[in-house]
């Protein structure tokens, strides 16, 4: 079995947010992390490896220091890294990642691609969707579980308060959420092969079926008007209540306003 998993480098966003003028996030000015629904789909695919011998190869698209990422994934288990990375690409949407990601992954052979639900610097969870619709594969988001039986993968999908079983034949494409599993640790062993491994690198050249005008940021449909690191909020309502139950009605008229209760 050979398995993708897309992963992507993020603002670690305790050290702060920073902005380029175009309002898209200066990824080179901020310290960064592997994204936890990411790794989390990074070590279902090391656990199917440990169950079923399968070959792992982590794929991210980014700035060069993204490779940071991708060695911390060699360093739990993964066995191949490939960076996508080009002046060319930069500033895309989640159109445009997906599609480059796509021609991407058309250069490598797989059964299964994972991914995260969502990168926490989007919260858009439209990435690996996308992806699967650029391969025309089928595609099951949100997964709690993952069991592989054959050519056939089973999923326990969260839905609202309660989840699906969903089956499908491989491949596919399969969203984690960061609630999946608890990612392993790094080996000092691993490390130390991750520092000495080589990652494929690949530019706008190596993109198969690719147009230009749908990649980078001249090639994503969403605009960005403006952004801000911090929301201003209003000072809300204040009550002095002259009791416990007169504080209770309070509260609870304003749950029902609400449409909370």
């Amino acid at each position: 079995m050979k398995i993708i998993v897309c992963i992507k480098q993020v603002p670690d966003t305790k050290g702060g947010v920073k902005f380029n003028p175009d309002g898209t996030l200066d990824r080179g000015a901020m310290l960064a992390i592997m994204n936890p629904d990411d790794k989390a789909g990074l070590e279902a695919a090391l656990r199917l490896k440990d169950q079923y011998g399968a070959e792992v190869t982590v794929l991210t698209m980014g700035l060069p220091k993204a490779a940071d990422a991708l060695r911390e994934a060699l360093a739990m288990g993964a066995d191949k890294a490939v960076l996508v990375t080009d002046r060319v690409l930069g500033g895309a949407d989640t159109w445009a990642t997906s599609t480059t990601i796509a021609g991407a992954i058309r250069n490598l052979d797989y059964d299964l691609i994972i991914t995260g639900r969502q990168a926490i610097d989007g919260d858009t969870a439209q990435v690996g969707p996308q992806i699967a619709e650029h391969l025309q594969i089928p595609v099951i988001s949100y997964a709690q579980e993952i069991k592989v039986d054959g050519n056939k993968v089973t999923v326990k999908r969260m839905y609202d308060d309660r989840y699906h079983m969903v089956e499908a034949q491989m491949p596919c494409l399969i969203t984690a959420l960061s609630e999946l599993n608890e990612p392993r640790y790094m080996t000092p062993g691993g490390i130390f092969d991750a520092c000495k491994a080589e990652i494929t690198t690949w530019g706008r050249a190596d993109l198969k079926d690719v147009d230009d005008s749908n990649i980078g940021l001249a090639g994503s449909p969403t605009k960005i008007a403006r952004a801000s690191d911090k929301v201003r909020k209003g000072a809300g309502e204040k009550f002095v209540p002259e009791s416990p139950s007169e504080a209770v009605d309070i509260i609870v008229g304003k749950l029902k306003e609400k449409h909370v209760i």
